[in-house]
C-alpha cells in the first residue's frame, strides 16, 4: 500500500503535497526570484520597477506551467496597481516603480502594445484552458480595446500595429513602428477570432516592417514619405532633429532579438512567417562564422558590439530551427546550456532578468511545453 501511494504520489506531483521537482524547473526559479507574493515581476535591474511586459509575459509562462495561482495574482496585481483597478476600462500603464517622491507608483501612464498584445492573448487562452469565462471575455475587451487605439493605417505599410497609443505618430507624415512588437503567432489568433477586423490586415504588413537593408531585424523603424528606414529609438531622433543634428544610428539588439524569436516560435503555416524569416537572414549568416549572435548590429548588418549575453543564444534557436540549421542550433543550445547557473537555476552569472524571460520562451518551446498553432492557439504540455 506505502509503495502504492508513493508511485502515485510521484505521478500526481502537480496535485499533491509531495516534495519533487518543479514541473518546469526554469519558470520556478524565475518565479523565486523575480516575482513577488502579490503577483508583481521586479526588475532587480532596473531600480526593482514594474513593466507590463514582465506582467504579461509571466502570465504566459505561468499558463504554460499550469500554474493557476501566481497567474491569478499576476492578473489582480497589474490591474490593481496599473489599471487603476479595472482592465476593463482601460489598458494598463507600463511603467510602476519607485518615483522620485519616494512613493510607489505608476511612473508612465501610457500603455506599450506588446505588452497589451501577449497580456491580452494569455488571458483569451488561460480563458479556453482553464475554462475562466471571466479571464476569456476580459482578453477579448483587451484586443479590442488595443485594436481601437494601437492599430493604424500607415501609408506606404498598411494597417500595422504602433508601440504605443500616444508618442509614435510625431507629424502627419512620420510613424515609429517597433518590429519586436508584432509576434505573428499571436496577430494570426486574433485574426481568426475576429474574422473581417484588422488583425489579418497587420498580420499582412509584418514582412515590410520587419525587413530592413542589412538584413538583420531592427529595434526601431521610422515610416516617412520616402518608405519605412531603420531608426534610433524615438527619443534619440527627436533629440537629434532638435540640435539639428544628423540622425541618431539605428540598431538591431535587445529589442531586435525578439523577432526572430517569434518568427521562430510561430507555426510555419502562419501566413507572413516565411516571407518575414527571409527577410533577416542576417543572423544565420553571422552565426556561421561566429559562436554567439552579436549584442548590437547597424543598419547596414555590421556588427557595433559583438558579444551578447546567454539570452541572445536562448532567443534564436527557434529560429534557426525554422531556418533548418540543426547544427548551428545546436551550438546555441550549448551555449546557452554553459551559462547555466546551478545553484539558482538561471541563465548567466548575473541571472539578468531579460535573458531568462528570453529563454523561459526559448526552451519552453524547444522542451515541446507549448506549441503554437497556424491559428495561433496555444498548446501545451499539461492539456
Amino acid at each position: 500500500m506505502r509503495l502504492a501511494q508513493g508511485c502515485a504520489c510521484v505521478m500526481l506531483l502537480s496535485l499533491s503535497g509531495c516534495h519533487a521537482q518543479p514541473v518546469w524547473p526554469l519558470w520556478d526559479a524565475y518565479a523565486t526570484k523575480f516575482l513577488d507574493q502579490q503577483g508583481r515581476v521586479i526588475d532587480h535591474n532596473a531600480q526593482d520597477r514594474t513593466t507590463t511586459e514582465g506582467e504579461a509575459y509571466a502570465m504566459f509562462f505561468a499558463l504554460v506551467a499550469n500554474d493557476q495561482p501566481r497567474f491569478d495574482k499576476l492578473v489582480d496585481w497589474t490591474e490593481n496597481n496599473m489599471a487603476q483597478g479595472d482592465l476593463t476600462l482601460r489598458l494598463p500603464a507600463w511603467s510602476w516603480g519607485k518615483a522620485p517622491d519616494g512613493s510607489w507608483r505608476v511612473l508612465d501612464p501610457n500603455p506599450a502594445a506588446d505588452a497589451d498584445l501577449w497580456m491580452a492573448y494569455s488571458l483569451c487562452e488561460a480563458g479556453r484552458l482553464w475554462n475562466v469565462d471571466r479571464y476569456a471575455k476580459l482578453g477579448k475587451l483587451m484586443a479590442d480595446r488595443i485594436a481601437q487605439q494601437e492599430v493604424v493605417l500607415v501609408p506606404g505599410v498598411g494597417t500595422t500595429m504602433i508601440p504605443g497609443a500616444q508618442g509614435f505618430h510625431p507629424d502627419a507624415n512620420t510613424w515609429f513602428l517597433n518590429p519586436s512588437y508584432l509576434p505573428p503567432e499571436l496577430l494570426v489568433y486574433f485574426a481568426h477570432r475576429e474574422p473581417g477586423s484588422a488583425w489579418r490586415r497587420v498580420l499582412d504588413s509584418l514582412p515590410k516592417v520587419v525587413a530592413s537593408p542589412g538584413g538583420f531585424a531592427m529595434d526601431w523603424m521610422k515610416v516617412g514619405l520616402d518608405g519605412a528606414h531603420p531608426s534610433a529609438t524615438p527619443e534619440a531622433d527627436e533629440d537629434a532633429s532638435q540640435k539639428n543634428q544628423p540622425g541618431a544610428p539605428a540598431r538591431g539588439s535587445y529589442d531586435a532579438i525578439r523577432v526572430y524569436l517569434w518568427l521562430g516560435m510561430a507555426d510555419p503555416r502562419t501566413p507572413g512567417v516565411r516571407q518575414s524569416l527571409a527577410a533577416v537572414p542576417g543572423m544565420a549568416l553571422w552565426l556561421q562564422t561566429h559562436p554567439v549572435p552579436p549584442l548590437s548590429v547597424d543598419e547596414a548588418g555590421h556588427s557595433t558590439q559583438p558579444d551578447s549575453p546567454p539570452g541572445f543564444s536562448a532567443a534564436v534557436v527557434p529560429y534557426l530551427h525554422a531556418m533548418g540549421l540543426k547544427a548551428l542550433e545546436d551550438q546555441q543550445n550549448d551555449r546557452l546550456a554553459a551559462t547555466k547557473d546551478l545553484k539558482s537555476g538561471l541563465y548567466g552569472r548575473e541571472g539578468w532578468y531579460y535573458d531568462q524571460n528570453l529563454s523561459l520562451f526559448a526552451t519552453g518551446w524547444s522542451e515541446h511545453r507549448f506549441r503554437f498553432n497556424e491559428d495561433g492557439r496555444l498548446s501545451v504540455k499539461w492539456k
